[in-house]
């Protein structure tokens, strides 16, 4: 059985003095955040018998801070995953204490959105939201900066000029993608369809002009049909496609640029016509990997949800220390694709 570590072999594994260790320790005086936790992660390295104790002296040295977030569509795979991801994110970010308040949205209307996020904005020190653009949720966001909280907008952008910052893929980007990989995967230069959520997700709008000024600069002997919105809804998805492949029997294939995309999948599962269609969907879920494996899809484009949940953590964490930002940006992740070659 080997020697227990003593507190002069910490020191030396952490590169500082044994009385710095000692403070540490027993919390006798402030030790520098950095200092502390690199004593931290030598016990832990070492097998030094009191690291739990040093974890919880670096957890009561640094600051508390609550972060809000907002989403939809609480039964979908997707949103399940973003929420696991965005606890999991707090609970690991070592810079304060944080705890996670999510609040989830109904019935989808801009007047529920701006009303959680003003009440995101009353108990949290930073909010994350997924919403739909419009005038009352600017307003929410208003508020909310004038009172020093700052909103970020996740996935798709709203309330440009006023959120903190925007961090999600470069929609514009994703849509030409898409429009790119349908182009050169289908089977037959023809029609090809678009689906979007509504018009007040500045994602969807961004996407379908992506979608569109690629084809007309680079694929213009593809026809794009009239957009088909589908309100994100699986039941109105599924009846859409039917009648777009109803109406257009030659389709050469179609753009899911929101949710809503199961629908799709269940209606090309029942008329078979996956394998002779360029079909592409946005976000991972096991329906939308699935229909990869089986030659229903043709391409997955994603959003990296690890890199966006670290990227707003830090960035909610930075206004605590340094205060809003006068320059309101966009963080652009890239877009993750998945062929069925990559499973």
């Amino acid at each position: 059985m080997g020697r227990r570590p003593t507190i002069s072999d910490l020191a030396k594994a952490a590169g500082v003095s044994t009385a710095t260790v000692d403070r540490v320790l027993n919390g006798r005086t402030k030790v520098h955040e950095e200092t502390a936790r690199r004593v931290y992660e030598a016990a832990n390295a070492i097998g030094y018998h009191a690291a739990g104790l040093i974890r919880q002296r670096l957890h009561d040295n640094i600051p508390a801070m609550r972060f809000g977030f907002l989403l939809h569509k609480q039964q979908h795979a997707f949103y399940q995953d973003f929420e696991r991801r965005l606890v999991n994110a707090v609970r690991d970010c070592g810079a304060v204490r944080g705890q996670a308040e999510i609040l989830w949205v109904q019935t989808g209307s801009p007047a529920e959105y701006a009303a959680q996020i003003e009440r995101l904005s009353r108990s949290c020190d930073a909010v994350g939201a997924v919403a739909s653009d419009s005038h009352q949720v600017s307003h929410a966001v208003a508020d909310a900066r004038a009172r020093g909280v700052p909103v970020f907008s996740l996935i798709s952008d709203f309330a440009q000029g006023i959120r903190q910052s925007y961090i999600g893929t470069n929609n514009l980007k994703v849509g030409r993608a898409a429009a790119w990989m349908l182009a050169r995967t289908a089977r037959r230069v023809g029609k090809v369809g678009i689906f979007v959520g509504g018009h007040r997700w500045h994602g969807h709008e961004l996407r379908e002009t992506g979608f569109r000024s690629y084809f007309r600069e680079h694929a213009p002997d593809f026809e794009v049909v009239e957009t088909v919105t589908n309100l994100e809804n699986r039941q109105l998805t599924y009846e859409a496609t039917l009648e777009l492949l109803s109406r257009h029997p030659d389709i050469s294939g179609f753009y899911c640029a929101g949710g809503g995309m199961e629908g799709a999948l269940e209606a090309l599962r029942e008329e078979h016509r996956g394998p002779d269609l360029s079909v592409i969907v946005n976000e991972v879920t096991p329906e939308t990997m699935a229909a990869l494996e089986d030659g229903i899809l043709a391409a997955v484009l994603s959003t990296p949800l690890d890199d966006l949940c670290r990227t707003l953590l830090g960035m909610m964490v930075r206004t605590r220390t340094e205060g809003l930002d006068e320059t309101l940006g966009q963080v652009f992740l890239p877009a993750r694709l998945y062929i069925p070659e990559s499973l």
